[in-house]
């Protein structure tokens, strides 16, 4: 009897932070990931702190090769940390970061601003301590200069239609509510129809290397998102059985 009434707990407890989850979910803007390169293995903490209040995420890092190590996420941007890089490094940083298409900005100290060198061209510039929106609006501004406007932001496949500028989705001209991580799946797919991600790649991609759940968490988000768009004779999420999902056009 304690065993079946734990299993019960347990289960309502799942249910629980499924919806505490989801509801959170919901309001979650989108992040950013970030690698932040030094000469030293510690963390820039002032930075680091400005980083996550801001909503984004970082990793630290001596050089740009380490992103092709396994398990290093793929930053939207690259912040060179000019208290401790000398510039003949940040240089050749910024040089790397062209070849790699990725918008770099460098962080300096206000105390040193009088001996910065503009050769150093990087796409934004971080002077001093700043807050969380100028971070955010300084790191988009790098991320536009490099890749210029994004891309479509209405995703449209049959009676499905995705507007990513506006969060919302709409089904046969019914607007659906989803959470913000079934939103982020849903354009994943859409965006890439055809194309088939197993559990272990949608996990990372939408929760990212860190997330501490399983793949179940996958399974249970798709199940819903499924609930929401589709209907009979109407399919948009195909399950490939002992791999994962593809998104595919209605026939």
């Amino acid at each position: 009897m304690v065993g079946l009434g734990g299993s019960v707990n347990e289960g309502l407890f799942g249910i629980l932070f499924l919806l505490i989850t989801d509801t959170l979910e919901f309001w979650a803007g989108p992040l950013y990931h970030l690698f932040v390169l030094v000469n030293h293995g510690g963390a820039p903490t002032a930075l680091a702190g400005t980083v996550n209040r801001a909503g984004m995420s970082c990793q630290v890092g001596v050089d740009l090769e380490q992103l092709d190590e396994s398990g290093v996420t793929p930053p939207d941007a690259v912040v060179l940390d000019m208290s401790s890089l000398a510039y003949s490094d940040a240089r050749r940083m910024v040089e790397q970061c062209r070849g790699r298409k990725l918008p770099v900005l460098a962080a300096v100290p206000r105390e040193t601003i009088t001996d910065y060198d503009p050769s150093l061209n990087p796409d934004e510039m971080l002077v001093g301590h700043v807050s969380e929106g100028e971070l955010t609006a300084r790191v988009e501004q790098a991320m536009f200069r490099v890749s210029g406007p994004a891309g479509p932001t209405l995703l449209r496949v049959g009676e499905l239609s995705i507007d990513q500028e506006r969060y919302e989705v709409t089904v046969a001209g019914r607007r659906v509510a989803l959470t913000y991580k079934e939103f982020q799946l849903l354009v994943l797919m859409a965006s890439n129809p055809g194309r088939v991600y197993t559990r272990e790649a949608l996990l990372s991609q939408i929760w990212g290397y860190d997330y501490l759940g399983g793949t179940r968490t996958v399974d249970v988000h798709i199940r819903r998102l499924r609930s929401k768009v589709e209907s009979p004779g109407r399919s948009f999420v195909e399950t490939i059985w002992n791999v994962g999902y593809r998104f595919r056009a209605p026939a």
